[in-house]
């Protein structure tokens, strides 16, 4: 299968000689074309840097990281990022939030405002596009930043731990809903969450990292059907899948199991 982004012997330090800090140490990883893959592990582990580094935002120390084959040298294109903060705008209402990529970039069309609304609909925000990020609650806020990433049908959409803040219930129902959006576009996905439950069901592969430095220790095949439903995390089959993450994180002592 086509490898949409290609990490190789990545590092990552911060500060000064004498003083640095590494937190990413020969990461290598590929992300394959279509792939939902989560990258799943403790808190302060590199997750949302290494993220960063594939999106151009954080320029690596050492390594190499392409997309398309192509260096990255800045955010490159076709791509879409969610933040685990919305960075929603308070004075734009929620569909001039959701259009403003399109506004940077000259591309604003009629056609592409009708695609925002539909967007919107499809999110649960139709009556909601011309209010104000401040009167949404913090799962609505997060869907109006999903639509916005993926206004211009991005190839490649990474996500760092999106739904981290939100209530259990509103997880569930935007884990769904991005279940559902990745089997009808089949965008590649990069997904951060600590969550080893959310990761596996969403994804195709879970590759976890370790801390101190930040580096990853294992990839995990998620061979379940698709598609998903919430009553399938009761299943043995996911279970299974869950208590071997789960068991691998605690050989490296990353968490505890009693």
């Amino acid at each position: 299968m086509q490898q949409i982004v290609e990490i190789q012997n990545v590092a990552k330090f911060y500060g000064r000689l004498g003083s640095r800090v590494e937190a990413l140490r020969a990461i290598d990883l590929d992300v394959r074309s279509q792939e939902f893959l989560s990258i799943v592990g403790p808190s302060g582990c590199g997750k949302s840097t290494l993220l960063k580094c594939i999106a151009g935002l954080e320029p690596i120390t050492g390594g190499t990281i392409s997309v398309r084959g192509e260096l990255i040298s800045g955010p490159p294109s076709q791509m879409g990022v969610v933040f685990q903060r919305d960075l929603l705008l308070d004075w734009r209402t929620v569909i001039e939030n959701v259009l403003i990529i399109a506004e940077f970039r000259g591309t604003r069309t009629a056609e592409l405002e009708k695609k925002a609304s539909d967007l919107l609909v499809r999110f649960g925000l139709g009556d909601f596009q011309h209010r104000y990020p401040w009167e949404l609650s913090g799962g609505m806020r997060q869907r109006a930043a999903i639509c916005r990433a993926i206004l211009d049908n991005p190839e490649l959409l990474l996500m760092d731990e999106p739904f981290g803040a939100l209530d259990a219930m509103t997880r569930d129902d935007l884990n769904l809903e991005l279940a559902r959006l990745w089997q009808e576009t089949r965008k590649t996905v990069v997904f951060i969450t600590h969550g080893i439950q959310e990761a596996v069901f969403l994804s195709d592969r879970v590759a976890m990292m370790a801390r101190n430095p930040g580096r990853i220790v294992d990839v995990f095949d998620i061979d379940l059907p698709r598609p998903r439903t919430l009553e399938m995390r009761e299943s043995a089959e996911f279970s299974a899948i869950v208590h071997r993450i789960r068991e691998r994180f605690a050989d490296i002592g990353a968490i505890r199991t009693e």
